[in-house]
């Protein structure tokens, strides 16, 4: 707990005492977490320097795993560094790189360390990546490790029915693409199905892509507390700033993204020197009109190589600082 319970930040606004990423999920409190890229190279110093920076900002950082099927430092080894900073981590868990038994020693190991948050996610092909020619495992997917790591906390077993002792405490994530077109049956309804899915795994928040089409992610969690998922599972909505033209026009061609024209026009009209300035400002404002969406529990800013611009960023959404744990 921080040390005074009626702090205030450097901008006099009031911080309450911290509180873990599980009870501030608990609680219903507007959540934000952020994405820290570990580096390529044999230092924690990159990740220790991210996650100071967004301290008092954020709840939560995810520590990505060899993010884009590139060799990074691992997942687990950021998020120690990230904790050392006073940033609670969330360690990212690939199904490509490893087996079962990897695997549950990766999430094992991570209990054993004092890594409270998990998500998991299938991963993407090597071929994608830096070593094209790595040969993928991909021995579960997601919605498999899920339930794998809910039995191994909750039953305290192993796929192999060997005894867990003692068992982990994992708060368990996933993530997910909202349909671009949520009036499209088909295609919300294979999204929600997805999602449903990781839930029913084990999945108890979930880190969207991207969204910039407000009104069309509004259309779907409507869809998904008809349902009754969002009292199941906290949904963060992925949001980050385009920082150019040429990061906006793939953007645009990420499966599961959809960018307005309105916001491409926009976004293009902006000189080289403002581009950057009016992207920031645009993610601004898709948090503040995310944070008014029923159902929304919270934001996941991914600005890899940027982490420097996102209290900024917060700020102007009109978000207060976040407790900070002494």
């Amino acid at each position: 707990m921080a040390g005074k319970a009626d702090a205030e930040s450097e901008s006099g606004q009031h911080v309450p005492p911290a509180r873990t990423f599980r009870a501030t999920l608990e609680a219903g409190t507007f959540a934000v977490t952020a994405e820290i890229g570990p580096p390529r190279g044999a230092s924690l110093q990159p990740v220790a320097e991210k996650a100071a920076a967004l301290r008092g900002w954020v709840d939560a950082v995810n520590i990505t795993d060899n993010q884009s099927a590139s060799v990074r430092l691992s997942s687990l080894a950021g998020s120690l560094a990230a904790a050392q900073a006073g940033v609670e981590p969330i360690m990212q868990l690939t199904c490509r790189d490893r087996n079962r038994i990897a695997l549950q020693s990766e999430l094992l190991s991570a209990a054993a360390l004092g890594v409270r948050n998990v998500l998991i996610m299938t991963g993407d092909h090597p071929r994608h990546g830096d070593h094209a020619d790595a040969t993928p495992v991909f021995d579960l997917d997601s919605s498999q490790l899920l339930r794998v790591a809910r039995v191994m906390r909750d039953q305290h077993t192993l796929m192999s029915g060997g005894t867990v002792k003692p068992a982990p405490d994992w708060l368990l994530g996933a993530v997910e693409s909202p349909p671009s077109r949520p009036e499209d049956p088909a295609e919300a309804g294979t999204a929600t199905r997805r999602l449903a899915a990781k839930i029913d795994a084990g999945a108890q928040f979930v880190q969207t892509q991207f969204v910039f089409d407000v009104p069309s992610f509004a259309a779907w969690m409507r869809q998904l507390e008809d349902l009754g998922l969002t009292r199941r599972c906290r949904v963060l909505a992925g949001v980050g700033p385009v920082r150019s033209l040429r990061a906006l026009a793939h953007l645009s061609r990420i499966p599961g993204v959809h960018v307005p024209e309105a916001i491409t026009e926009r976004l293009s009209r902006a000189s080289h020197e403002s581009f950057r300035a009016e992207g920031e400002k645009l993610c601004s404002e898709l948090i503040a009109a995310l944070a008014d969406v029923p159902g929304v529990a919270g934001v996941h800013v991914m600005a890899i190589g940027a982490e420097h611009a996102i209290p900024a960023i917060l700020r102007g959404a009109g978000l207060p600082p976040r407790p900070v744990p002494a």
